[in-house]
């Protein structure tokens, strides 16, 4: 039988440590970790989130060894709905990457809360 997206979803969400923007926003001020919007290039252009480094999700396995060599690093995804970026952190945890945080939240919601801070 064949899953939705939103039961391929579900099922990645229920491994990945998931966060609000609040908690993302406070815990990358302390500048230890890296955020990754894994939007496409396109999508960056109605909504743009302070500090984040662009590696679109079908390019992500290729491209976050140049960002994230350290598999330890705290890694903070993040996208337009959450979807993407949970599949992304699934991804990224198969690769070995074990300090991955999922925004679950929309980009807009982050970059509201940046301007608060």
């Amino acid at each position: 039988m064949l899953k939705t997206l939103p039961e391929l979803i579900a099922e990645a969400r229920s491994g990945q440590h998931c966060i609000d923007a609040e908690t993302a926003v406070g815990e990358l001020a302390n500048g230890s970790g890296v955020l990754i919007d894994v939007r496409e290039p396109m999508e960056l252009e109605a909504c743009r989130t302070a500090g984040a480094v662009n590696i679109p999700r079908g390019v992500l396995e290729m491209k976050v060894g140049e960002i994230c060599p350290d598999s330890e690093q705290p890694i903070y995804l993040h996208c337009a709905t959450g979807g993407r970026a949970t599949l992304a952190g699934e991804q990224l945890q198969r690769m070995g990457y074990s300090n991955v945080s999922v925004i679950t939240c929309a980009a807009d919601k982050i970059r509201e809360i940046q301007q608060q801070s």
